[in-house]
């Protein structure tokens, strides 16, 4: 019978791509992850890697048990929640990887009623950024993602993650309080005046925003990038630029920063199904709520203001 824990290896070597980064994630030296894999082998009695330059490659034999591993990860997991459910007390512990808007509007809540309902289960949250937080759900670092997905901007797909709506918000341009701004601004065309903050190259969302000032017209001037929505808010209070925004961000605080809508989009097409059955209930997670908004703000249709999506996704 085959190894299950060199089966394993085998597996982060697929996903990681290097001897090294299995290593780094699993605490081993680059020597044992490579003597266990040679290991493998024997057992197996067939070539599973192949040297390539300074890396090593996947045979198709490697790549059968690569799947296979993935099934029996999957089988030990329900297993393990057969188990834990037979139990009067929940209890273990839940990794989730947030976006910034989610972990200020969703999370604070939704820890509290784990606390409450489930005290035995111990939950930590780190923030990433969701293409990467997805890929890293996917080799399992996370046992849940809460991501966001901009117009026309789709997360990447990775196989046997479970997928859950949580909420769509409008996304609104940003501007001073009309005292405050350095230049009059009332629309998305008068904002080329304006400087911009935006997230850094390659985020869904400043593609997102650069697209939309480029069919209005403009390039904007991006004087201002960071990662920080809380940074984006405070220098558009301040006066020193204009910005993007999804509703989500301002759950719970009051802002001077004025809020307009933005050109409507065409309809949006159909929505894939918001979750498949391959969910697995190893672990309680959190729910997603949508969240409070201040007066004034309202949630319109889908399909016409441009929108942000946020879900959770979690290994099926």
């Amino acid at each position: 019978m085959l190894e299950i824990r060199r089966l394993v290896l085998l597996r982060e070597l697929a996903i990681r791509g290097t001897l090294a980064a299995v290593a780094e994630a699993l605490n081993f030296s680059p020597s044992a992850v490579s003597q266990q894999l040679s290991l493998l082998e024997k057992e197996t009695g067939m070539t599973l890697l192949r040297k390539a330059g300074r890396r090593v490659q996947l045979t198709p034999q490697a790549e059968v048990l690569v799947q296979s591993a993935g099934d029996v990860l999957d089988t030990l997991e329900r297993a393990e929640a057969a188990l834990q459910a037979s139990l009067t007390r929940v209890s273990g512990k839940v990794r989730v990887a947030v976006f910034q808007s989610a972990a200020l509007a969703l999370m604070p809540a939704t820890l509290r009623a784990m606390a409450s309902q489930f005290p035995d289960v111990r939950v930590e949250m780190v923030q990433r950024e969701p293409e990467e937080a997805l890929r890293e759900t996917w080799a399992r670092d996370f046992d849940m993602v809460i991501a966001e997905q901009y117009p026309a901007h789709a997360a990447p797909h990775h196989p046997g993650l479970d997928r859950r709506a949580l909420t769509t918000d409008p996304i609104r341009l940003a501007l001073p309080a009309a005292e405050a701004a350095l230049h009059p601004v009332d629309s998305l065309s008068e904002a080329r005046v304006m400087p911009w903050v935006m997230e850094p190259r390659g985020a869904a969302s400043r593609h997102f925003a650069e697209q939309l000032c480029r069919s209005t017209g403009f390039e904007p001037d991006v004087r201002y990038e960071t990662a920080d929505l809380q940074a984006h808010i405070r220098l558009v209070e301040s006066g020193n630029a204009v910005a993007l925004i999804p509703d989500l961000v301002w759950a719970g605080r009051d802002t001077s920063c004025r809020l307009l809508d933005l050109p409507e989009l065409p309809a949006a097409p159909s929505s894939p199904p918001s979750a498949w059955p391959a969910r697995r209930p190893r672990r309680p997670g959190p729910s997603g709520k949508r969240s409070k908004r201040s007066p004034g703000r309202h949630n319109p249709p889908s399909g016409q203001l441009p929108q942000v999506r946020a879900f959770a996704m979690l290994p099926g």
